[in-house]
């Protein structure tokens, strides 16, 4: 070969060398950043064009991707027991929530730790395949929660089991639900206007807002649980500290905070673990006052009220609050007064929870002090079973001591077994009841709060319904059964 075409040869075989360079950087390196850039459409056109991989939970398919023979969508959607899961699954139409908005670009096979790992069948056009991902949720329990809450009240319910030890979420369930497949992609606009229509509804039942985690109640007796663990690790009281159970006239208005009876340990002064088993107002309202709002509100935040966190990626559950000030009727600050101190004490005044912020109350009960970070998603798998995201549990904080969780097992043992919850003698549950008034008209916020087994406790737990009546009854009987299905 002479020199001039052995120059060309070799200056074409550098061309083709940094072609391919180039071709496997854009494909491999940059493919994740083109694909995300907001100039590039074709994310958008895709969107339907490629399967979703399964969210499944105990070995359970809960959704999955079927091909409908279309061009537009090529892939549609499919919910098993829609109604049931949709507060954990979410829903997918293009747009996403819950687990399908948090875990949606390792769903749709375009997140970089899959794309990283497949950047030569990317080179090659080979379609990318979602991943799978496996949920903490007890399916059986789930199912069984939904039909609990669903047939206690024609109002909102909602329930939360938590893993004391890992932070895993094995239930959250709510009576107000929706069913993905009618707004899955298979249903084109009928399903897009579906979605419009949930998403305007203001009334009391609103669909897409979960009574699990994204809506508050007010918490009632059942947030004495928190005030109990302030009083003994801020006060110096204990489980048997006298405390004053007799009449109190808060100071402002010159009004009584009433017992729900003036017997017993709320007949005048009782150790403080008989006040919170007969659920003495009066008591908790004192150790408030004498502790004040803000004492109050910082304490709670160590068990998660006043904070934002998200529970996966881009998914944050309502924030749970016990207000220094609120905003009044003519929309101006007002501060939380004496009076509402001593109301927010009991759970009442603007103090909220949702029923998985009050779990973590009791997780900490249950766990020596120590809330573990709550989750949803186990793992996640690719096709060929590779592992990309496998959860890790983490301490979410130490929201109090451990000896002061110690004396609070007790004291919620006591609640079952001499307390306000003696209809759950032998349920295999101890907790706390709470019976919170929401206004004129409105019926009660009727929660048990807990865990169980009562002894070397495991699972944490709480549930809320909307009726007349007590905790003890519109609560506790459903918490006991949807325990007893998450124990086996």
């Amino acid at each position: 070969m002479d020199k001039p075409i052995r120059r060309v040869a070799i200056f074409g075989m550098l061309l083709f060398f940094g072609l391919m360079v180039q071709v496997n950087y854009v494909q491999g390196s940059q493919a994740e950043k083109l694909r995300t850039d907001s100039a590039n459409t074709r994310q958008y056109l895709n969107v339907f064009n490629n399967p979703r991989g399964q969210i499944t939970a105990s070995g359970e398919v809960l959704a999955s991707s079927y091909p409908t023979g279309k061009d537009n969508p090529k892939y549609g959607r499919k919910y098993v027991d829609g109604m049931v899961f949709s507060p954990v699954t979410g829903y997918f139409n293009g747009g996403a929530s819950k687990v399908e908005l948090a875990y949606n670009a390792l769903l749709s096979g375009t997140d970089k730790r899959i794309t990283h790992q497949r950047w030569f069948d990317m080179f090659i056009g080979k379609k990318p395949e979602g991943a799978n991902v496996e949920l903490s949720i007890d399916p059986a329990a789930q199912r069984l929660a939904y039909r609990l809450l669903k047939n206690n009240t024609s109002r909102r319910a909602g329930a939360a089991v938590i893993d004391v030890k890992t932070g895993a979420v094995k239930v959250l369930s709510s009576s107000s639900s929706y069913d993905p497949n009618d707004v899955a992609p298979q249903t084109g606009e009928q399903g897009a206007k579906k979605l419009q229509q949930l998403d305007g509804m203001r009334g009391v039942i609103q669909p897409l807002i979960d009574n699990g985690m994204s809506q508050t109640f007010p918490p009632g007796s059942s947030f004495k649980t928190v005030v109990a663990a302030m009083a003994m690790d801020d006060l110096g009281m204990s489980s048997s500290t006298p405390v004053n159970t007799g009449p109190l006239i808060l100071p402002e208005s010159g009004k009584s905070l009433p017992n729900s009876h003036d017997s017993g340990s709320c007949g005048g002064t009782a150790p403080m673990l008989g006040a919170f088993a007969e659920s003495c107002n009066t008591a908790f309202g004192r150790i408030a006052l004498d502790a004040g709002i803000q004492k109050l509100h910082d304490e709670s935040s160590k068990f998660g009220f006043n904070r934002k966190w998200n529970i996966e990626p881009m998914l944050k559950p309502a924030e749970s609050d016990v207000p220094i000030s609120f905003v009044g009727a003519d929309g101006n600050k007002v501060d939380t007064g004496k009076d509402g101190t001593a109301r927010s004490g009991i759970g009442q005044e603007n103090v909220r929870a949702t029923p998985l912020q009050m779990a973590m109350v009791a997780a900490a009960v249950a766990n020596k002090g120590k809330i573990m970070q709550p989750y949803l998603v186990q793992k996640v798998t690719t096709k060929d079973q590779s592992t990309v995201y496998q959860a890790d549990p983490k301490l979410f904080s130490q929201a109090m001591k451990s000896g002061t969780a110690d004396q609070l097992e007790d004291m919620m043992r006591a609640v079952v077994n001499e307390g306000t919850a003696k209809n759950l003698i032998g349920q295999g549950i101890a907790g706390k009841t709470g019976t919170a008034e929401q206004g004129a008209g409105i019926p009660n916020a009727r929660w048990f709060v807990g865990f169980s087994p009562m002894n070397n406790p495991r699972y944490a737990f709480a549930v809320v319904t909307e009726g007349t009546g007590d905790g003890a009854s519109g609560a506790g009987p459903l918490a006991a059964q949807i325990l007893a299905q998450v124990r086996k």
